[in-house]
């Protein structure tokens, strides 16, 4: 059994204020593609108690304007998410507008994100993601039409420091965003060559709150446990913590970020018991399975649910002792039968491992930021953008 883990005072963070709607504590769940579905947020909120924001994965305006399939079944929130938070990815601001009027006019939302983060080829050739801050008219014209069309739905960003170290972007990004009457702004401490690799930048979103003091700045890159994320409120000042690869295989974090945040011990995974006991491989198995359960009553089938819950396997299971084989196994089940007949032949008794929390997803770095042609000539000019530079499918 672990033994209790004092955390130090937590550091004094006001509730977040999104529009009429306040986070507290200021933890986020960052969107992300395939991952940060409807039963990947319930999984995470149901540890935090319901407290904290938590984020679609990204939808296309293109396909959200055209009533993609997919996309529509990424748009449909549980009764219980509350704000409900829909992040959009849009290149061209006519069909940025149009989908977020949408949004507005059909009450498909609460909150709305835009994507201005996405580091990957398919994302930054159409000039999207983490390439458009680049052209701030580009960027003007985009918030303004969100904004504008946005009603009385608050409209939030989410940006990378720019393409590469040559290239930065996020000081005038942030103040064009608070130009345009975004309410926030999240701040991944990385630019889109590194992608994942390295380690973030926590002094540019320090740069950022200093920059932009009339709305909240949000930090995001590399928590991935509580104590990093009261130690990165602490050295940047930011207002709050975004949470992506850091949750992947661990929804608990989210109790542990709250119970962080209140001041309390962590919380143990599972329960609200107020323990501060990491799970064992028992109680991990578990969450496992009521993940893939939830997968598969939100497809509508339960073995496209195990099948979509593959990925998530060797993140559950990393740090303890599973051999090669029964790994390859589970991350090949298609069934809840089968999945829960595997994990049983574990030893379900082994204690969290040491030195588990630690980075976990993509971790690439140093990479060429796949651009239009001639996007780099003019940090200005923006010709050319238009409906057919939107991707027309969602979730990245």
């Amino acid at each position: 059994m672990s033994t209790p883990v004092s955390l130090p005072a937590p550091p004094a963070v006001s509730p977040l204020r999104i529009g009429p709607h306040t986070v507290s504590p200021p933890v986020v769940l960052a969107p992300m593609a395939g991952i940060t579905n409807a039963p990947f947020r319930t999984l995470c909120r149901e540890f935090s108690g319901g407290k904290g924001l938590f984020v679609s994965e990204m939808i296309t305006t293109r396909a959200l304007v055209e009533r993609n399939e997919k996309t529509m079944q990424l748009v449909h929130f549980d009764a219980t998410e509350k704000p409900r938070s829909i992040q959009l990815y849009g290149v061209d601001p006519a069909t940025v507008g149009k989908a977020v009027r949408m949004i507005a006019d059909e009450d498909l939302a609460d909150h709305i994100d835009l994507n201005f983060g996405c580091p990957v080829p398919k994302v930054t050739r159409k000039g999207g993601g983490s390439a458009l801050p680049y052209k701030r008219n580009l960027l003007r014209a985009i918030l303004r039409e969100a904004v504008g069309g946005a009603g009385d739905l608050p409209v939030t960003m989410k940006m990378r420091k720019g393409i590469d170290d040559d290239h930065i972007t996020f000081l005038d990004a942030g103040r064009i965003a608070v130009e345009e009457g975004v309410t926030s702004i999240a701040l991944h401490g990385r630019t889109a060559a590194q992608h994942y690799g390295g380690t973030a930048d926590w002094d540019a979103i320090a740069r950022l709150k200093e920059h932009v003091p009339e709305i909240p700045v949000l930090g995001n890159g590399d928590i991935w446990s509580a104590e990093d994320a009261l130690r990165m409120v602490r050295e940047t000042g930011c207002d709050g913590v975004v949470v992506g690869r850091g949750c992947l295989g661990r929804p608990w974090l989210f109790a542990d970020l709250v119970a962080a945040f209140e001041g309390r011990e962590q919380a143990r995974a599972g329960g609200a018991d107020g323990s501060s006991l990491k799970p064992s491989l028992r109680e991990v198995a578990d969450i496992m399975v009521r993940h893939a359960t939830l997968l598969g009553e939100w497809i509508g089938d339960e073995a496209r649910g195990v099948i979509d819950f593959r990925k998530h396997v060797a993140w559950y299971l990393k740090g303890f002792a599973v051999g090669s084989e029964m790994r390859k196994r589970l991350a090949i089940t298609s069934s809840l039968a089968e999945l829960r007949s595997g994990l049983d032949e574990l030893d379900l008794d082994q204690p969290w491992p040491t030195g588990a929390d630690g980075p976990r997803g993509r971790t690439s770095g140093n990479n060429r930021v796949v651009l239009p042609d001639g996007w780099l000539k003019d940090p200005y000019d923006c010709a050319g953008i238009s409906e057919d530079a939107e991707l027309d499918t969602s979730g990245g």
